[in-house]
This record gives structure tokens, C-alpha cells and sequence, in this order.
């Protein structure tokens, strides 16, 4: 009984003990007219409530969204700068989107971002593991009826990324639970100094990635589980000093770092740590466009595998549009290192570089990769236009022989 009578006291007393201290008030949603019902719309309370967060003059004030409660949200850009060097949202309770694509408040011509935080350094978002929600089906279709006959190639462009933080500075991530999302869950844009940890990307059916870097320096991402059918992390054009490790990344198109044809090169990236499960790719490298820029010192080093279709790849002839006008690219990609990698590949395919005669890949490192096919068929290695070393033990046997005219 005394037990019980302490268990209940704590409850009542750390809540104030926690958002008691002046230098750190706390701006609860509900008391901005938020209701979480589900089915009202939250949208002008989170606003009000972010504003009177971002202005306030505390050092590290706390914009909160409690918990038992769902609400709907129409898109949102919460904009900074604020006045507090740190400044921080918890989310715990459940944000969805309306049920009906026709009831989606846009915010500009196309709406490409359900929620955006923007010039706000010293942020911190995180949660208890509840839920945001991107988009449902019925809201996909409407998309898909709405997309200009022009963007027809391009469906990336139109979709709605669910969560995207841009242009800031010292950001953390953590805890959060993405599901149903039909683009992008979380998107890092032009951001310097970050840390995502501890989130979930649940599976969606459509293509979508988990975690995408663009344009950004100086970003860990560690301890998440990602379920997508897309990459569970894609890192492209700009960005430069990422770790990433301790990630399950399932059934999607594994890790990729890609250029894609703007003027941003891509270096310095360590993947480590990494289990797939029954991904259509492993650690990739893909570029495309005509910008001579390059991709290099690129790391995928103690990677586990399970029956993914192709657990290591280089593509310099990637295409990831419905139309390209041209299936080349003039990204030099070098100084790459394959090490550590183990496990089975679904079919025959384990390792898989192509690359241009004019502009082969150079600097390739292989060091103990151990992969056997999961069926009958031995794993075999493909190599085109690649130059390298390869040390230790490897299988499948791998070799740096084929010269084709790419």
C-alpha cells in the first residue's frame, strides 16, 4: 500500500517538478485552443502555441503536445528564428492529417510538406514513441488526379513529405514513431550539426524514403529501426560529415548515397553498424545528371545481410525518374570502401559496380565480405570500369577486370 501511495505522489509531483522552473516554461497545445478529439482542426493552436514558444525570452522554453490526445493537423510551417538560443517541442500525443485529401489546407500552390520547421537553431523535438501519421490513401489519389501533366515524371516532387526540418542549426531528433507515410518521413535540408536517434519508420506500401539528407554537414543518425519501400536513408546533392550506424533498415531500397545532378558534392560518410532485412539494395551508391562534381570517401563498413537483392552496388547509370533524357552521369565517385559486410543475398547478385569507361570509379576498397545466395545459385560479383584494392578474405571473388564502353 505504501508503495502505491509513493507511485501515485510521484506522479502528481514530478510533472511540476519537471515544467516548474521558470528559465523553462512549458506552452501546452490545449491551452492555445488545440482539441484532440481527432476530427477538429488543430492547426491555428499550434501556431499560436509555437509563437508565444518562439518569442518567449526564457532560455529554453517548450512547446508540448501531450499525450492521450490525436490531433488533425493541416500543413504547418513553424518559423524561426526565436529568441531562446534552445528551444524545444515534445510530442507526445498522435498528429494526423485530415481523412479527406479535398479538406487539405495548403499553404502554397503545391503542397509538398505536411510539417516544416524552418530557421530555428538549438531545436530539439522529440516524443514518448507516439505516432504521426502521414498521409491516407484517399489523399494519395486526390495527389495524383491534382499533378500537373509537367510534373507527371517527377512524383517526388508533388507528394507531401511528412516532417522536414531546413535551414537550422544544433538539432536533435529523437523517439518519434512515423507511419503511413506516402513521401519522405523525415527530411533534413540544409542543416548543420544534427542528431536523429531512437525514431521508427513504420512500413508504408508506397515508394517512400525513411530518413532523406539533402545539403546538409555535420549529421549522426543512430539507434533507428526503418520500415520503407524506399531507401530507409538516402543521403544526396551537398551534404558532407555523416555517421550513421546502429540502423535495422527493412525491406526497402536500403542506404543510398546519390548524386543527382545538382552542384553539391557528397563526402565524408561513414555507414557502420547496419543490419538489412530483405531490402531490394544493400549499401548503394548511385549518381545521375551532366554536373562534374564528385562523390567520394564514402564508408559502409560492419553491415549484416539477409536475403537482400543487391547488398552492395555502384550505379553510375542510374535513372530515378519515369523518363531520362540521359542515362550517364559525370560524377566522379572514389575512394569507396566495402568492409566488414556478411550474410545472404536474394539470388545470385552480391556485388554490382557500373561505372563509365570515361569516368571510371577509382579508389575501391573491398576487405572480408562474406555473402552467399540464398538459393541454389552461387553469389556472384559484376564489376565494370571500377579500380581498386581487395584485401582479406572475400566472397564472392571479387575482381576489377571489366573494361565495357559506358
Amino acid at each position: 500500500m505504501m508503495r502505491i501511495l509513493i507511485s501515485f505522489f510521484l506522479a502528481l509531483l514530478l510533472p511540476s517538478l519537471i515544467f516548474s522552473n521558470p528559465d523553462s516554461p512549458v506552452f501546452n497545445v490545449l491551452d492555445y485552443g488545440a482539441v484532440g478529439n481527432g476530427y477538429n482542426d488543430s492547426t491555428s493552436a499550434f501556431n499560436l502555441t509555437w509563437a508565444a514558444a518562439c518569442t518567449s525570452s526564457s532560455s529554453s522554453p517548450t512547446m508540448y503536445v501531450p499525450s492521450d490526445n490525436t490531433f488533425l493537423l493541416h500543413p504547418l510551417m513553424l518559423r524561426g528564428p526565436c529568441l531562446s538560443p534552445d528551444i524545444t517541442i515534445v510530442i507526445n500525443g498522435t498528429i494526423i492529417p485530415p481523412y479527406r485529401g479535398w479538406r487539405w489546407w495548403w499553404i502554397d500552390t503545391h503542397c509538398i510538406k505536411w510539417i516544416c520547421i524552418k530557421n530555428v537553431n538549438g531545436l530539439s523535438v522529440r516524443g514518448s514513441g507516439r505516432i504521426i501519421y502521414g498521409e491516407p490513401p484517399e489523399w494519395w489519389e486526390v495527389q495524383d488526379r491534382m499533378r500537373p501533366t509537367s510534373l507527371m515524371p517527377l512524383p517526388k516532387i508533388i507528394a507531401t513529405q511528412v516532417f522536414e526540418i531546413a535551414h537550422s542549426k544544433n538539432i536533435s531528433l529523437s523517439g518519434l514513431k512515423f507511419m503511413d507515410s506516402h513521401n519522405t518521413s523525415v527530411h533534413l535540408n540544409n542543416v548543420t550539426s544534427a542528431r536523429i536517434f531512437n525514431i521508427t519508420i513504420a512500413e508504408s506500401s508506397y515508394n517512400a524514403d525513411g530518413i532523406h539528407v539533402s545539403d546538409s554537414k555535420d549529421v549522426t543518425i543512430d539507434h533507428c529501426r526503418i520500415a520503407t519501400v524506399g531507401d530507409c536513408i538516402s543521403i544526396v546533392d551537398g551534404s558532407f560529415n555523416l555517421k550513421i550506424s546502429n540502423i535495422v533498415c527493412g525491406t526497402g531500397g536500403g542506404i543510398s548515397v546519390g548524386k543527382l545532378g545538382s552542384t553539391g558534392n557528397i563526402e565524408n560518410i561513414v555507414v557502420s553498424d547496419v543490419v538489412f532485412l530483405n531490402t531490394r539494395n544493400g549499401a548503394q551508391i548511385k549518381t545521375m545528371g551532366k554536373v562534374i562534381k564528385h562523390v567520394r570517401n564514402i564508408n559502409f563498413e560492419r553491415i549484416l545481410l539477409q536475403d537482400s537483392r543487391n547488398p552492395i552496388s555502384i550505379n553510375q547509370l542510374y535513372c530515378g525518374y519515369e523518363r531520362c533524357s540521359e542515362h550517364k552521369s559525370d560524377v566522379q565517385v572514389s575512394d569507396i570502401t566495402f568492409r566488414e559486410i556478411f550474410g545472404t543475398c536474394k539470388g545470385e547478385s552480391a556485388v554490382q559496380l557500373v561505372c563509365r569507361t570515361s569516368l571510371p570509379c577509382t579508389g575501391i576498397l573491398f576487405e572480408d565480405i562474406n555473402i552467399h545466395s540464398d538459393s541454389k545459385e552461387e553469389a556472384k560479383s559484376y564489376t565494370v570500369n571500377a579500380k581498386g584494392v581487395i584485401r582479406g578474405q572475400n566472397i564472392p571473388e571479387i575482381s576489377f577486370d571489366n573494361q565495357l564502353g559506358y
